[in-house]
C-alpha cells in the first residue's frame, strides 16, 4: 500500500501535545496516541493546521507560564 491520498491516516499526539499523522494500518510508535481524527493525509494535515495553533511543546508553555507570574 502506498502513501497515496486514498490511504487512511490518523492524527496522533504525544505527551508534549505535538501532532503528527500516521498510517492507520500501522502500529503507533511508542509515546504517540491516536487523537481521534482519521481520514486522508490531506484531511489529517488540515485538521492539525486548525487545532495545533501553538507549536511550543507543553513543557515549554508550562515553564513560560510559571515564570511570567
Amino acid at each position: 500500500m502506498s502513501d497515496s491520498d486514498e490511504s487512511v491516516h490518523r492524527v496522533v499526539r504525544n505527551d508534549e501535545e505535538q501532532y503528527s499523522i500516521w498510517r492507520a494500518d500501522r502500529e503507533l510508535p511508542e509515546g504517540w496516541y491516536a487523537e481521534g481524527t482519521s481520514g486522508t493525509r490531506e484531511e489529517c494535515l488540515e485538521h492539525i493546521g486548525r487545532v495545533w495553533t501553538d507549536m511550543r511543546p507543553l513543557s515549554v508553555r508550562q515553564h513560560m507560564a510559571a515564570t511570567s507570574v
